[in-house]
């Protein structure tokens, strides 16, 4: 029995030291650390516009005020609100008051002409005989073209007269209002009607001082209205802040918009910031670090990564303008990742060096064969 047991706990001893050496004999095994996989991407040259929501009126794209160029009383009024006028045609009768003592002006003075011709024809004669002297002569041929000088000018008086006393539309449009009826009195200052161009509209809008320095004369905006979308350029950028609104007023034509009514309100969009031709990256490749830009960048050089301090400009969803600390020949680093620091080995998944060499070493094989 005692030798029976000392031989179980011999294989018993066996055993453990077979299970247990292992642990004391296995060698520890360093386990590789797995780099970040990164994407690169260079600067681009592009454009960065941004547009900044306002609202507008419609108008008509020629909008006329039409004046009296004398005063008188108003003795017709052949307009109202609505009407289509031609260019050229009367609108308004006005009495000047002068348009008879004008006239007479003129009669006389045409009188006094053909007096004055009849005079001259008789004295051409006399003097072609001898019976007058030639400075009497002289003074004949002077009434006569100071007559005609005095006809012409008084002729000149009555048509402005006539002119002046019938108001006539300087464009083809639509008389949008008036603003005298028939007797009333009225000088240069007061307005008879005001005339919209026919066909072609405009939009009027107010901005702010920051916006109007990015806005200039040619430049185009987008309205928006019941779900349709008009394109417009901007004819008229004002110098003078608005004194009731403390805005810089705005004008813009816009194209094939006729379907807008003269006075809707509308969605417009202008550019409130913009680069041009400006290098550009991916918003997500910038980093901030206490507020400052970085950006990390990979050289094949060294075959790591290094963080950029850049100076960044205008920037929307997709891209950011970079004003200095790239150049176009920058790898930069399209990735988020937080395992990036200065010195930093990553892995790249568009390394197209790499494609190149096995791309070579592949073609050096088939050669080889």
């Amino acid at each position: 029995m005692n030798k029976k047991a000392v031989g179980i706990g011999a294989v018993a001893v066996v055993v453990v030291a077979a299970l247990v050496a292992p642990r004391f004999l296995k060698k520890d095994v360093i386990e590789p650390v797995a780099l970040p996989t990164v994407t690169l991407e260079k600067p681009e040259i592009g454009n960065i516009e941004l547009y900044r929501g306002l609202t507008g009126t419609v108008e008509p794209a020629d909008m006329v005020t039409v004046t009296p160029k004398l005063g008188g009383e108003v003795t017709e009024l052949l307009v109202k609100p609505g009407d289509m006028v031609a260019e050229g045609q009367i609108i308004c009768q006005i009495d000047t008051k002068q348009v008879d003592s004008s006239r007479i002006a003129m009669e006389t003075a045409a009188v006094n002409m053909s007096d004055a011709q009849a005079n001259l024809s008789r004295m051409q004669v006399l003097y072609q005989t001898g019976d007058i002297s030639q400075q009497a002569y002289e003074q004949t041929v002077n009434a006569a073209q100071l007559a005609k000088l005095q006809y012409e000018s008084a002729k000149l008086a009555y048509d402005t007269q006539v002119e002046y006393s019938s108001i006539t539309a300087p464009i083809g449009g639509m008389v949008e209002s008036t603003g005298v009826e028939v007797h009333d009195t009225v000088s240069a200052q007061n307005v008879i009607c005001v005339i919209s161009g026919e066909g072609s509209k405009a939009v009027s809008f107010a901005v702010t001082e920051k916006i109007i320095g990015g806005l200039q004369v040619g430049d185009e905006i987008r309205i928006e209205k019941n779900g349709s979308e008009y394109i417009g350029k901007i004819s008229e950028v004002s110098t003078m802040v608005d004194q009731a609104t403390g805005l810089f007023n705005v004008k813009a034509s816009l194209d094939n918009a006729e379907a807008l009514a003269t006075g809707l309100s509308v969605k417009l969009y202008v550019i409130s910031e913009k680069a041009d031709n400006a290098i550009t990256i991916p918003v997500d490749a910038v980093y901030y670090e206490d507020g400052d830009p970085k950006v990390y960048t990979y050289s094949y050089d060294d075959n790591l990564v290094h963080k950029i301090d850049v100076e960044t400009g205008v920037f929307d969803s997709e891209r950011m303008e970079i004003k200095s600390g790239l150049s176009l020949e920058d790898n930069v680093i399209v990735t988020w990742s937080n395992e990036l620091y200065e010195g930093a080995s990553v892995n790249i998944a568009n390394d197209s060096t790499e494609t190149e060499t096995a791309d070579s070493g592949a073609a050096d094989g088939e050669t080889a064969e």
